[in-house]
C-alpha cells in the first residue's frame, strides 16, 4: 500500500505560466545570445548551471565561470519574480486528485526548486495549505519541500528522500513520485519509489520519456500518464472517495513547517 505521494510543483500540480521556462530563456538572452526553443526544451530538466552553459554556447556566446555564475543569479531572480507575478492555477483535476489520495490516508508532499518564501506564497494564492484537512474543503498537503533543503535537485533523489523524512515514511517501496519531466521520473527511480510517474502535458512528451528509456517495458515501476487524474486509478482508488468522512479520520501528525 502506498503511504506517500510526492508531486512536482510546477507543471504537474500547478500551472505557473511557464515561469521557469521564461526565466531560463531570458537569463540566456541577457548574455547577448539567442535561444532556440528546441534547445531550451532539451535542457530544461538539466541542472541549471549546466543548462545555462550549454545554451549560451549553442547561441554562440562565450562560456566562462563568471558568465555562467552571473546568468544563474539572473535566472534565480527572474524565476522567483515571474513565479510571483503570474497568477497560479491548479492544473485540471489536481485538487480533486490530492483530496482523493488524502481521503485514502496517503500523505501528500509537493516538491519544488523554488525558494520557500516564493513557493508558500504561491500556495497561499491558490488557497492551498500545509496541515490537516479541515471543514473548509481546502486542498491540504502534509509538507512542502523546497530546493534549498537539498544538495541536488532532480534527477537526484534527494527531494523525495526529504519528503519521506518530513512525513516519517521509511520504506521507499511505499512511495509514489510524479512529475512532468524526465528528471522527475529518474529521481523517482533513483529514490527507489514503487511508482515513478511521468505526467504528460507539461515539460516533456511521451516521446521524450521513451527516448530516455522511461517506459513500463524497461522498468515496471515507470508509468507515463496523460494527467494527474489517472493516479487514483493506478493505485486502485475511487475518485469518489468520501472527503468529509476522511477529514474526520485520525491521522498521524502532519509536518506544519513552512
Amino acid at each position: 500500500m502506498i503511504q506517500l505521494a510526492v508531486f512536482d510543483f510546477s507543471g504537474t500540480t500547478i500551472d505557473d505560466g511557464q515561469a521557469v521556462y521564461r526565466a531560463l530563456e531570458d537569463a540566456v538572452r541577457e548574455c547577448g545570445v539567442g535561444v532556440d526553443p528546441h534547445d531550451l526544451l532539451a535542457w530544461m530538466s538539466a541542472d541549471k548551471h549546466t543548462a545555462l552553459a550549454a545554451l549560451i554556447e549553442l547561441g554562440g556566446g562565450s562560456v566562462t565561470a563568471s558568465v555562467v555564475a552571473h546568468a544563474y543569479a539572473r535566472y534565480l531572480t527572474l524565476r522567483d519574480s515571474y513565479s510571483l507575478s503570474l497568477t497560479p492555477r491548479p492544473l485540471p483535476g489536481a485538487a480533486a486528485t490530492l483530496r482523493t489520495l488524502r481521503a485514502a490516508g496517503i500523505r501528500i508532499v509537493l516538491t519544488t526548486a523554488l525558494a520557500r518564501p516564493v513557493a508558500t506564497a504561491i500556495l497561499a494564492r491558490l488557497g492551498w495549505r500545509v496541515g490537516a484537512p479541515g471543514e473548509d474543503n481546502a486542498v491540504t498537503i502534509d509538507a512542502l519541500v523546497c530546493g534549498e533543503e537539498v544538495s541536488q535537485l532532480s534527477p537526484a533523489p534527494y527531494l523525495i528522500h526529504r519528503a519521506m523524512e518530513r512525513t516519517g515514511v521509511l520504506d521507499a517501496a511505499r512511495v509514489l513520485s510524479a512529475g512532468d519531466s524526465v528528471a522527475d521520473v529518474q529521481a523517482g527511480l533513483y529514490a527507489g519509489a514503487a511508482h515513478a510517474v511521468g505526467i504528460l502535458g507539461g515539460e516533456h512528451t511521451a516521446a521524450d520519456f521513451r527516448e530516455a528509456g522511461l517506459c513500463t517495458s524497461a522498468d515496471s515501476r515507470v508509468r507515463v500518464l496523460d494527467a494527474i487524474t489517472a493516479i487514483p486509478e493506478l493505485l486502485g482508488l475511487s475518485a469518489d472517495a468520501s472527503w468529509p468522512a476522511a477529514a474526520n479520520r485520525p491521522r498521524r501528525p502532519v509536518d506544519t513547517r513552512r
